[in-house]
C-alpha cells in the first residue's frame, strides 16, 4: 500500500515521503480500513514540523481524522461488515491507503452519508460541538461569541449553535465573507478591526448576556472577544492561527471577572465515557446527513500529488478544505 511518512519533523513539503509499505493485515478485535478521504489539518501540519502538543513518534503517517470502509474484519469482532463507512474515533495517521485499528474506535457511519463530509466530523465539528455543551451552561437564545469564524471550527459552530438554539456573533478579517456566513446562519457578522469589543456590544446591546467566546487566534483579536463579553464571562482559546499570545489588560481580570480556559479535544477524548463518545459521532453523523452541517471542501488530491496538496493547504484565502482523495474507486 501507499502510504505518507516521515523519519524526522521539518517543514512539510521537505520530510514527507510517499512509501510503498506493507498491506496490514487485522488482529484479534480489529479492523482493516481503506481509507476513503482524508483531510489536511494545521494540527497535522504542526505535528509534522514537531510544533504540536504531543510529539510523534518516529517513523510516522500523519492524517489525524478520515472516513473509510471496512476492507477485512478480525476475530472477535461483531457489527462490522466489509464494505461499511466508518469514522476514527482518535487519531490514527490516515494519509495512507489501508490502516488496522481496533474495532472499538471505530463509529458506523450511516448509509448514504458523504464521505467527504463524514471524513471532516471527527476534529473541527466535534470541537465546537463540545465547546457549545461543556463550558458554559447556555439556554436557547444565548450569544455566542467567536473569532475566525470562517475557519472549519467557526463554521461549525455557526451551524450548531443554530441546530441547539443558540446565537453566534462572529469576528472575520474579510468583509467579502460577511454575506456567506449570514447565509449560513450566523446572526451577526462583524470586522475583526480596532474597536471590534465596542461595536460587538453595540450590535447586541449593551445590557445582553454575552457569557462565552470562542479565541482562535489570540493578540487583539482576542482582546476584542474579552471586550465582547459580560462580567464574568468565560473565553475559551482552542487555536493559535495568528500565532500571538494573549495580552489580558489587569482591568478585565480584576473589574471584569473574566475567565480564561483552554479546550483541546483530544483531552476530551481521553476521559470522555464511550457512551459519550459515540452519542457526540451520532449527533454529528445525524445533522451531517440531513444537510443541518455541512463544510465546505476547496479541492481534492491523490497521495501522490501531495506536495500540490499541502502547497493549497497553505493558502490564506482557500474557501474550504483540502483533502487526501485516497481509494482511487470515488469520485
Amino acid at each position: 500500500m501507499k502510504a505518507l511518512q516521515y523519519d524526522h519533523t521539518g517543514v512539510p513539503r521537505e520530510v514527507l515521503k510517499l512509501r510503498e509499505l506493507p498491506l496490514p493485515d487485522p488482529g484479534p478485535g480489529e479492523l482493516r480500513l481503506q481509507i476513503a478521504y482524508a483531510p489536511i489539518h494545521p494540527s497535522d501540519l504542526n505535528l509534522i514540523e514537531g510544533t504540536y502538543g504531543t510529539l510523534a513518534i518516529l517513523p510516522a503517517i500523519p492524517g489525524g481524522e478520515a472516513s473509510a470502509r471496512v476492507d477485512a474484519v478480525g476475530e472477535d469482532v461483531d457489527g462490522f461488515s466489509p464494505g461499511e463507512a466508518v469514522l476514527f474515533k482518535r487519531r490514527f495517521g490516515t494519509w495512507r491507503e489501508f490502516l488496522c485499528a481496533p474495532a472499538t474506535d471505530c463509529h458506523p457511519l450511516p448509509e448514504g452519508i458523504d464521505l467527504q463530509q463524514a471524513a471532516m466530523l471527527a476534529i473541527n465539528p466535534a470541537t465546537a460541538w463540545r465547546m457549545l455543551e461543556d463550558l458554559t451552561p447556555l439556554r436557547a437564545g444565548d450569544w455566542v461569541l467567536q473569532n475566525a469564524a470562517n475557519s472549519a471550527v467557526g463554521l461549525s459552530v455557526i451551524q450548531l449553535a443554530k441546530a441547539l438554539a443558540y446565537r453566534t456573533c462572529n469576528l472575520v478579517r474579510r468583509a467579502e465573507l460577511v454575506e456567506s456566513l449570514a447565509a449560513l446562519g450566523a446572526d451577526e457578522v462583524i470586522l475583526d478591526q480596532t474597536g471590534a469589543g465596542k461595536v460587538i456590544r453595540e450590535r447586541l446591546g449593551e445590557t445582553t448576556p454575552v457569557n462565552l467566546a470562542f479565541n482562535a487566534v489570540g493578540g487583539d483579536s482576542a482582546l476584542h472577544l474579552m471586550n465582547g463579553l459580560s462580567p464574568h464571562g468565560t473565553l475559551v482559546t482552542y487555536g493559535a492561527m495568528g500565532r500571538r499570545p494573549l495580552t489580558v489588560p489587569n482591568g478585565l481580570l480584576i473589574f471584569k471577572g473574566l475567565h480564561l480556559r483552554g479546550f483541546w479535544l483530544t483531552d476530551w477524548l481521553k476521559s470522555a465515557a464511550p457512551g459519550a463518545v459515540t452519542e457526540l459521532f451520532e449527533a454529528l453523523t445525524r445533522l451531517s446527513k440531513t444537510g443541518g452541517l455541512h463544510l465546505p471542501v476547496a479541492g481534492c488530491f491523490p497521495l501522490d500529488q501531495y506536495e500540490a496538496a499541502l502547497e493549497a493547504a497553505s493558502g490564506e484565502r482557500r474557501n474550504g478544505k483540502i483533502l487526501f482523495k485516497i481509494d482511487p474507486e470515488l469520485p
